[in-house]
C-alpha cells in the first residue's frame, strides 16, 4: 500500500468534491486526509487529499480529467523525501538547522549538496558528509557565476533549491529554469524593507516588530508568494545588532515552519499568493 497527496484546483462548480472523491472510491482508494478552499474573488476550488492503495497513475488521472473542467492542475503525487540543494553564503543559522533536521530524519527531504559563494561553511557542512560547492563570484558576472552552479545542479535530481541566507539576487533566467521551485528566507516582514541590509532599515524607522518571511523566489525582488511570515517584538533598547541575533531565531522557525508545509506538498500557488492547507 503507498501513500498519495493529490491535488487540484480548477474554476469551481457544484459537485467536485463528490467527483473527486468518487474517482477515488471507484479505484478502492481510502482517504485519510481531505481539505478544501474556493477563492471567492476568482471563484477558483483548491483541495488537498492524502489516501492510500494501489494506484495506475494513468488512469487515476484520466477518469479525474473526463469529470473535472478543462481548466483543472491535477497533480497526483507519490509520498517520498524530497531532494533539495542549499544556496548558503557566511551565515550559519538556517544551513545549521536544516543539516540537523536532515541528519535525524526530522523534515520530509534530504540535502544533497550544499552551494556557496564563500568557503566559510565547508567545515560545517562536512561534519554530515554532505558535497559543499564554492564558486566564489569575484570578478565575474552574475550570469557567468550561475553558469558555474547551473554545471554542478544538472549533476543532481533535485526537487527544491533553498537559499538558507544566499545574500546574491539570483537573475530572471535563473530564476525561470526553476519556476515554483526555489524557496528563500528574507530577514524582514515583507513587503516592508525589501532587499539589503533590512535590519539597519527597521533600526532607522523605528519599528516595534521584527519578522521573517519565507517566499518562493519570482522575477521580482523579494516579491515572490510568501509562504510563511513570523514575527517577535523589539523596542527603543535595540541595537541593530540586537535586532540581527533576535532576527536570527524567528529566521530558523521560519524557514523550518515552510519547508516543512512545502516538503509535505500543502502549499498551491495562486498567481503571486499561496494557498496552503495545514
Amino acid at each position: 500500500m503507498q501513500n498519495y497527496i493529490l491535488l487540484v484546483d480548477c474554476s469551481d462548480e457544484k459537485g467536485l468534491i463528490h467527483k473527486i472523491t468518487g474517482v477515488l472510491y471507484e479505484n478502492e482508494l481510502n482517504i485519510i486526509s481531505n481539505s478544501e478552499f474556493v477563492e471567492e474573488e476568482s471563484d477558483h476550488f483548491f483541495m488537498r487529499s492524502e489516501f492510500i492503495g494501489e494506484v495506475n497513475e494513468r488512469l487515476t488521472i484520466t477518469q479525474l480529467r473526463d469529470v473535472l473542467p478543462d481548466n483543472a492542475n491535477i497533480d497526483l503525487i507519490k509520498h517520498r523525501k524530497k531532494k533539495i540543494i542549499v544556496f548558503v553564503t557566511r551565515e550559519h543559522h538556517c544551513l545549521g538547522d536544516l543539516l540537523i533536521k536532515n541528519e535525524y530524519k526530522e523534515i520530509n527531504a534530504e540535502i544533497i549538496a550544499v552551494i556557496s559563494n564563500y568557503p566559510d561553511l565547508e567545515s560545517l557542512v562536512s561534519k554530515f558528509k554532505i558535497p559543499f560547492y564554492y564558486f566564489s563570484n569575484q570578478n565575474k558576472t552574475r550570469e557567468e557565476h550561475e553558469e558555474e552552479i547551473l554545471k554542478i545542479l544538472e549533476k543532481f535530481n533535485h526537487d527544491y533549491i533553498v537559499l538558507a541566507k544566499y545574500m546574491r539576487i539570483l537573475t530572471p533566467n535563473f530564476v525561470a529554469k526553476f519556476k515554483n521551485r526555489i524557496i528563500n528566507i528574507h530577514h524582514s516582514f515583507l513587503p516592508a524593507f525589501v532587499g539589503a541590509k533590512p535590519y539597519n532599515q527597521a533600526f532607522k524607522r523605528g519599528v516595534k516588530i521584527i519578522g521573517a518571511t519565507s517566499h518562493f523566489v519570482n522575477g521580482e525582488l523579494d516579491g515572490g508568494p510568501i509562504i510563511v511570515q513570523e514575527v517577535i517584538q523589539v523596542d527603543h533598547k535595540y541595537s541593530v545588532k540586537n535586532m540581527q541575533q533576535a532576527g536570527r531565531e524567528v529566521e530558523i522557525i521560519t524557514l523550518s515552519k515552510a519547508l516543512k508545509l512545502v516538503f509535505e506538498d500543502r502549499v498551491f500557488i495562486s498567481n503571486n499568493k499561496t494557498i496552503i492547507f495545514e
